[in-house]
């Protein structure tokens, strides 16, 4: 999930962490104290390179390093801590390199403000899939004010000037009267943020909306890893994922050493017209190196509103050369490469990139576009999808499966409950022979439909073991000013009734990787792909126990 759809509103689906109050060292309850060469000589490496990191205030290069390491140490108490402080500190950057969201804080008075915090708290009330806990909240409110303290993205907007000694005392006066608060209910929590807001707006002369809008992007943003407040820009940008379009360049780009590597380029988009192609290298964004830059940062130094222009530098086999594009609404297609591999067994294929309004729409198009050009066998590549809507990824699956259940949502809150059946009638599922390409970022709409496709035994799944994320997330768009929060409300579970979370799904045929994709790497479906490959053995295996019942 490393590369991004770069879509002109630089949109960060932010990971919710939890604001802990982290320390440097793990104690021995956390880590074995003697050491188990290599294992714990590896975790302790990566644990001083991210201190290194923290110390050198790269944030966001500190959270990409511990987000790769807890994928290695996934039970390490302090690895998964260390995560989340660098989350916490990117996370401050992030907002206040949001044009909307320092709209937001310029206009926000302390009362509409604290009526804004109520709101996003009524909604985790009422919609969140676990019963809110008041007084955690309100200290993961008070943990991302304690850290916007320290950012100068943070100081330099709300108490420029002010002495660094009059900001520590503030911070340590904030957790001396806040840490041991008696907080058992909404109206608590809501007047304790009052009187924080208040006092940092006395003691430092900060305005107290921007001090509040901590206390809710720590609320909403702690819950889990899914659930984030978002400014009025990642609403809109949230609202044109989902339609599956947006106004940027149309392509997806991932940050590398060398610059921005194009991983995909839109068919018809801007980038198309004025000659970016997939496996180019931006090296400079209107004259900004982009050398060694985060997928995020690129995001902010493409955004742009829709007919301007920007210059981006980029090399390939060596030769550089600048090109001019024009921002423009592009039409994203979750589709792609639809093709037959195989023409002798008659084998074709198709990519799904994500889960958007549209997909259901091009999925049928695409299958009766195959099946005129001989298709007796499909391979539904979901690889890298990071999933999408839950009703596109049921609407897919009910064009192979004819009966039964296709997933079920579990949740808090009544309406939450809700079992998707298939509806579609008997004669007119495709019954063609089915392989399904999967790996561990596929997640989501994408293990929606990999889990039923393993549970009703309609295909066969190569690849890897999914990345498990087994929850379903509602957007809701708040009154009080133009933003909107991504809450968790439910959890979903296949067709046998099996959780999805933190299990994913497993393949029937697993394709080992044998060697670390480097950070070159562009993904093409080919033959000389190790998984397309293992793809097309399935394929013909089954064709040759099956037959082909074509449609």
């Amino acid at each position: 999930m490393r590369s991004r759809l770069f879509r002109g509103i630089a949109l960060s689906y932010a990971l919710a962490v939890a604001a802990l109050l982290l320390s440097a060292g793990a104690t021995s309850a956390q880590r074995p104290s003697t050491p188990l060469a290599p294992v714990a000589t590896e975790l302790n490496s990566l644990l001083r390179h991210g201190l290194d990191l923290e110390r050198q205030r790269q944030w966001d290069k500190a959270l990409e390093h511990y987000d790769e390491a807890r994928k290695r140490f996934p039970t390490d108490v302090e690895l998964e801590r260390r995560f989340q402080l660098a989350r916490m500190h990117y996370d401050v950057a992030r907002r206040y390199n949001d044009s909307s969201f320092r709209a937001l804080t310029a206009d926000l008075s302390l009362q509409k403000a604290l009526a804004l915090y109520d709101e996003v708290l009524v909604k985790v009330e009422t919609h969140y899939v676990d019963q809110p806990r008041w007084k955690q909240l309100v200290d993961h409110g008070t943990e991302a004010l304690d850290v916007a303290l320290t950012e100068e993205s943070f100081g330099s907007r709300n108490i420029p000037g002010v002495p660094s000694e009059r900001v520590e005392a503030f911070r340590t006066e904030l957790r001396r009267t806040m840490d041991p608060a008696k907080i058992d209910s909404r109206r608590d929590a809501v007047g304790a943020v009052h009187w924080a807001a208040y006092e940092a707006a006395r003691q430092l002369g900060m305005p107290a909306g921007a001090a509040v809008l901590e206390y809710v992007c720590g609320a909403a943003n702690s819950l889990d890893d899914y659930s984030a407040f978002l400014s009025g820009g990642e609403l809109k940008e949230v609202y044109a994922q989902i339609q599956g379009n947006f106004v940027g360049l149309g392509v997806e780009l991932k940050g590398t050493k060398r610059g921005l590597l194009v991983m995909r380029v839109i068919k018809g988009s801007p980038a198309e017209a004025a000659g970016v192609r997939q496996g180019d290298v931006i090296l400079a964004v209107d004259g900004k190196s982009t050398v060694d830059t985060t997928a995020d940062k690129a995001a902010d130094m493409l955004q742009g509103p829709e007919h301007s222009r920007v210059t981006v530098t980029v090399e390939s086999a060596g030769q550089r050369r600048d090109l001019v594009v024009t921002r423009r609404r592009v039409e994203v297609p979750s589709v792609e490469e639809a093709k037959i591999l195989d023409a002798a067994a008659g084998i074709a294929y198709f990519r799904i990139t994500s889960f958007q309004e549209s997909t259901d729409k091009e999925v049928y198009q695409t299958l009766w576009k195959l099946h005129r050009q001989g298709m007796k066998s499909l391979i539904v590549d979901v690889r890298g999808n990071p999933g999408g809507l839950l009703r596109s990824a049921v609407d897919v699956v009910d064009r192979f499966v004819s009966r039964g259940t296709i997933v079920s949502t579990r949740g808090r809150n009544e309406l939450e409950n809700q079992t998707y059946r298939a509806q579609t009638a008997e004669d007119q599922t495709w019954h063609v022979p089915m392989v399904v390409l999967i790996d561990g970022d596929s997640a989501s709409a994408s293990e929606i439909f990999a889990g039923a496709i393993r549970d009703h035994q309609r295909g066969t799944l190569v690849g890897r073991r999914t990345y498990g994320k087994g929850s379903v997330q509602g957007i809701f768009s708040l009154k009080t000013v133009d933003t909107g929060i991504r809450l968790t409300t439910a959890k979903f579970y296949s067709p046998h009734g099996k959780p999805f979370s933190k299990v994913g799904v497993d393949p029937h045929v697993e394709v080992r990787q044998t060697a670390k994709p480097t950070d070159e790497a562009v993904f093409v479906a080919t033959a000389d792909d190790p998984d397309v490959a293992a793809a097309l053995s399935v394929a013909r295996d089954n064709m040759a126990r099956r037959g082909s019942p074509g449609r």
